[in-house]
């Protein structure tokens, strides 16, 4: 399955966190198939915190959408995260933005994600790495901009 996720970062070494996320992704059932550069952006949310390195990759996965969700919380604890504060500081977090273009609401996963297309710090990574993607909407990648700004740092 074609999927999009989305990496972010705020506390300590930001490039460590995104590189250790990645690296932890692939696996016999998960292999990463292309990685946007690296955008730093204001944080989301209202809460005042460090300015966000942001990601996305591409991956092919065998895993259903609940149990690469799964996969993904886990790695979140193991780089450090903790869930103090809704939309506030962490080490990493790890979003699946688009699962194959399922589109799905439970309690525990909504796809594709329910902000993907108000986040500029998604929107502009997502459309390095697949500048012809359409999105679950129906909107291409480029009929999109999200809010906010982004500042391409690395590619």
């Amino acid at each position: 399955m074609r999927v999009f996720i989305g990496l972010g970062s705020n506390l300590g070494d930001r490039a460590y966190y995104l590189r250790e996320a990645i690296s932890a992704l692939e696996s016999p059932t998960t292999r990463v198939k292309a990685e946007s550069g690296i955008y730093e952006t204001e944080p989301w949310g209202g809460i005042d915190q460090p300015l966000f390195w942001n990601q996305v990759i591409e991956i092919d996965t065998s895993l259903e959408p609940r149990d690469l969700l799964h996969v993904c919380q886990k790695i979140e604890l193991e780089l450090g995260r903790e869930r103090k504060v809704h939309w506030g500081p962490r080490t990493i977090d790890i979003d699946l933005l688009i699962y194959d273009n399922r589109v799905s609401e439970t309690e525990e996963l909504r796809l594709p994600h329910p902000y993907l297309e108000e986040r500029a710090f998604v929107i502009a990574p997502l459309r390095e790495i697949a500048p012809e993607l359409v999105l679950p909407s129906g909107k291409s990648i480029n009929e999109v901009s999200g809010e906010g700004k982004v500042h391409l740092l690395t590619k």
